[in-house]
């Protein structure tokens, strides 16, 4: 299958990119007009790429649905990739930004938006150059037809990654999730509508003057212009009925090397893990596949499954958004479960204290455990905070804790036990963390955030604050 979105080697200009065709998916955009585009790619059955799978065709509607009659609204593309596992967004704005910028631009003339806003991490900035050079040629060939393009930079956090704490980073604030979702609350603020994070907001039903934002992953808007060009038949001619076209997946972990690659949806999970991470080492086995840390395990009996968004649900895992790190049976799954829940509960930004406090105590009750310190008290504890961790909670971070490190209990009950009657050595602490950088077979992980503390400083010692809780000192302190 030639590649649809991840192009086998960079696009180095915006020539080369119309030379091989680019640019048809954004002519079509503009002679279809606004409700004929969203016609085709609800059509098309592209599902965002950001790791929820929602009907992409289906948000556009509903942002169009929701126009404010003060202020035009805005297109964001989500590249503040942060997911542990995953690369693919990164890869596909290093080898074809244009790609991407055509897609945002079409939804753009979709939604009637006068503004393009590319959210990057500070630290991208490989992608950050490409993505500027990029933006230049565009503006150059006069693509833009009048639409502002903004580039923002910001925080390492994991929860910058979260459409409405991204929003929060493009106003100029910290990445705390909103209670409003971005067709009601967007980037724009009108009157004294408040959308900070941190205090009470309008809630679904309420009404507001305020523009919708669309928030769109990189890899769902580069599907985009070749849905407009080819058209809905051709994107269904590959992938499942439920889980149309193609997806790009993220291969790190017990593998004999990392990497990313594009493949039809429906391929089976094996086939993903042995073409680009070419097996495990000599001797060992595959144990189980996790899909970030947004999704339970898969366990190796399962590896068969088709990945797609229905296939992995049913099979009681998730796709998330493809990026699979591998366990062999060299691994220490309680180590994993620990890995896991330290990354999450340091990212929680404490809005709802169950998900900071009951996940900072899963936490240490975990690393007993993984250290063989632990007991059946400590195993107990986890139990109940793993009930307590989601109660009241704004976004879905707290329901990945559970999620994850329930299906860690349930799928290697042994393992914990040995570790709870103190029959196993102490394990080696397993990094999850997202990936710095991916080259020549391997991915480079933030070791650094090892160090990092739950109030989102590197600080010693820790302050015990949540970091909403630092934000709202600072406001009252005196100036």
């Amino acid at each position: 299958m030639e590649p649809r979105i991840l192009d086998p080697a960079p696009v180095a200009t915006l020539a080369d990119y119309v030379d091989a065709g680019g640019g048809r998916g954004l002519d079509a955009a503009r002679k279809l007009g606004p409700l004929a585009i969203i016609d085709h790619v609800e059509a098309s059955g592209l599902r965002g790429r950001g790791g929820a799978g929602f009907s992409t065709g289906r948000k556009w509607r509903t942002v169009a649905e929701n126009l404010s009659a003060l202020i035009p609204p805005t297109v964001v593309v989500n590249a503040a990739e942060g997911e542990p596992g995953t690369f693919k967004d990164r890869a596909i704005l290093r080898r074809n930004p244009y790609k991407v910028l055509e897609g945002a631009l079409a939804a753009a003339v979709a939604i009637g938006a006068d503004r393009v806003v590319l959210a990057l991490k500070a630290s991208f900035s490989t992608e950050l150059q490409r993505v500027r050079e990029a933006i230049g040629e565009v503006r150059s060939a006069g693509w833009t037809d009048g639409a502002a393009f903004d580039v923002v930079e910001g925080p390492s956090h994991y929860l910058y990654g979260e459409e409405t704490a991204l929003l929060e980073v493009v106003a100029g604030r910290q990445p705390f999730p909103r209670l409003a979702p971005p067709f009601r609350h967007g980037v724009d603020v009108v009157g004294d509508v408040s959308t900070v994070a941190d205090v009470t907001m309008a809630g679904p039903g309420d009404a507001t003057p305020a523009p919708p934002t669309l928030v769109n992953n990189v890899e769902t808007l580069a599907n985009v212009a070749g849905i407009l060009a080819e058209g809905p038949d051709w994107y269904r001619s590959v992938g499942t009925a439920e889980s149309p076209g193609t997806i790009v997946c993220t291969v790190t972990g017990r593998t004999r090397r990392h990497g990313v690659a594009e493949f039809p949806m429906g391929t089976p999970l094996r086939q993903v893990v042995d073409e680009i991470g070419g097996g495990t080492a000599p001797g060992e086995r595959v144990v189980a596949v996790m899909s970030g840390v947004a999704n339970p395990l898969l366990p190796a009996s399962l590896l068969d499954t088709a990945v797609s968004y229905e296939a992995m649900q049913a099979a009681g895992a998730g796709l998330g958004s493809a990026g699979f790190i591998v366990f062999d049976d060299t691994t220490d799954l309680v180590a994993v479960a620990h890995g896991v829940s330290r990354f999450l509960a340091v990212e929680s930004c404490g809005q709802c204290t169950p998900c900071k406090q009951d996940g900072r105590t899963l936490a240490d009750r975990l690393d007993r455990l993984r250290r063989s310190e632990g007991d059946e008290h400590d195993l107990a504890e986890v139990q109940d905070r793993l009930r307590s961790v989601i109660i009241g909670a704004r976004c879905y971070l707290a329901s990945q804790h559970q999620l994850v490190v329930e299906s860690i209990l349930e799928l290697f009950p042994d393992q914990v036990r040995a570790h709870a009657r103190r029959e196993l050595d102490a394990a080696d602490v397993e990094l999850i963390a997202p990936i710095l950088d991916l080259g020549e077979g391997r991915a480079v992980l933030d070791e650094a955030h090892l160090a990092k503390q739950p109030d989102w400083t590197f600080d010693a010692p820790d302050s015990g604050q949540a970091p909403a809780d630092r934000m709202d000192q600072r406001r009252s302190d005196p100036v």
